[in-house]
């Protein structure tokens, strides 16, 4: 009988007899197949590891690992040779930029996720040529000769976009494989960020461009995961302390308990904080939350109030999800465009968070799952990610935010793209997502029905 009855709406949602007018006696017009821009429904793990797979191999075909003469183009195979003219190949993106520290976070969860030892090659290529050449650029650079600028960022940070995201994966990896030789640069970039960053007379992380005594909420991410998996690392709580008092500083400055969000920018010296919530800044804010709530022990007391602050950015978030799955370059600002990036941070987030236990399955995952489509409707055949904000300072307008142009070179979405991708792969292996009468509901259980309505146990009688 169900299979009759699927057979009798397929027909006449597909077929109208010559003639025939439908109608509510002779069609379940509830079950017609809406309009949607953005695909809906729940997607299949293979459909997802494609979206990944194809990302992969692009960034991988334009991120060349290996040492080249930028004289004569010649590769430098043997690094005893390295000198003043010896530079990391040029491709597309940058592989010592904060944004290539997410991507090698983002491919060691999508091995986690997928067992595909692609992701784990391509951090690990990259890091080993980091390790070795290291010494060789230290020492030039001690002697004040002129390095590549690329290495001069890994010998000689001078900002947290330098050390952060890029050291956090490092201890990541070096956790899971003791084989991995990066312990000098772990501590080369763990040492700038502890002691060397400029911060508040409270120890808040803080730049000093646009003005004095500025705090960026991008800082979140580009310092305080580093502090937190050095607790992991070393063995020793004062990092797992630090991370949780940054967080507590910065949500004193930045969060706005009203709408949920985190405001971009605080300067110490102002009467009036303005607030501009954008995308990918609260992106970085909630990326942290996991970050650190992933790194931190059980019983730390200081977890419970960021995984509260996590919920809360989440019931923020959610609320201003566009229909079509992404989320505004300003959120709370419905005639700013549509961005990618700050989706695909927010649908690893609410999935992680899921798959975690520390929100909700039932509320939260059609949320990523809408995101998800959303998403991989934004990367191109070619691997390409598309709307994504490029780099973007602080202001205290809206024009300056909503104007920023969008960029498939923009090396902010390629990370977060897959790393949104693993987390979703996990979320269907955890949960049970299901359409019931055309919605994207998710379940504790698999339902024993393919019925396009059903109860929650998967009978079809109502």
């Amino acid at each position: 009988m169900k299979r009759l009855y699927f057979l009798f709406i397929i027909f006449y949602l597909s077929f109208s007899p010559a003639g025939a007018q439908v109608n509510d006696s002779n069609t379940p017009l509830h079950l017609m197949k809406p309009a949607y821009k953005v695909r809906y429904g729940v997607s299949k793990p293979e459909e997802v590891k494609q979206v990944m797979d194809r990302v992969l191999q692009y960034i991988g075909s334009v991120t060349p690992a290996r040492f080249v003469d930028s004289k004569t183009g010649q590769l430098i195979a043997d690094l005893k040779k390295i000198n003043g003219n010896t530079q990391l190949q040029r491709g597309d993106f940058r592989l010592t930029s904060y944004e290539w520290g997410v991507t090698y976070s983002a491919v060691l969860a999508a091995y986690d996720a997928t067992g595909d030892e692609a992701y784990r090659r391509y951090a690990y290529e990259r890091f080993q040529l980091l390790a070795d050449a290291y010494p060789y650029f230290k020492e030039m650079h001690q002697k004040g000769q002129m390095i590549d600028d690329l290495m001069r960022k890994v010998v000689d940070p001078h900002a947290l976009d330098d050390a952060g995201a890029i050291c956090s994966a490092m201890i990541k990896a070096s956790l899971k494989d003791k084989g991995l030789k990066m312990a000098d640069l772990i501590d080369n970039y763990s040492d700038y960020i502890l002691h060397k960053e400029y911060r508040l007379a409270d120890g808040t992380f803080a730049r000093t461009r646009p003005h004095k005594n500025t705090v960026w909420l991008d800082d979140m991410f580009m310092g305080i995961p580093t502090v937190a998996y050095m607790g992991k690392y070393t063995g020793d709580m004062k990092y797992y302390d630090e991370a949780v008092k940054q967080v507590q500083q910065f949500e004193e400055r930045m969060w706005l308990p009203t709408k949920r969000l985190f405001r971009h920018g605080w300067v110490e010296g102002m009467q009036t904080h303005p607030a501009f919530h954008w995308g990918r800044a609260n992106g970085w804010a909630i990326l942290t939350l996991c970050e650190v709530l992933d790194a931190l022990p059980e019983d730390h007391p200081g977890r419970s109030h960021i995984q509260n602050l996590l919920k809360k950015h989440v019931e923020g978030l959610a609320r201003l999800q566009h229909h079509d799955g992404y989320w505004h370059q300003l959120l709370d600002r419905n005639d700013t465009y549509l961005e990618t990036s700050c989706t695909a941070i927010f649908t690893y987030c609410i999935a992680h968070a899921i798959n975690q236990g520390w929100i909700d399955a039932l509320a939260y995952g059609p949320v990523a799952q809408l995101g998800w489509h959303a998403v991989e409707a934004s990367v191109n055949e070619k691997g390409q990610v598309m709307n994504v904000c490029v780099g973007t300072g602080m202001g205290f307008d809206p024009a300056f935010y909503a104007y920023r142009p969008v960029h498939p070179m923009a090396a902010h979405g390629y990370g977060p793209v897959i790393w949104a991708g693993a987390e979703m792969l996990n979320l269907l292996k955890q949960q049970h997502p299901k359409s019931n009468d055309s919605a994207v509901q998710f379940y504790p259980e698999a339902i024993p029905t393919d019925a396009p309505i059903f109860n929650y146990d998967g009978s079809t009688r109502f």
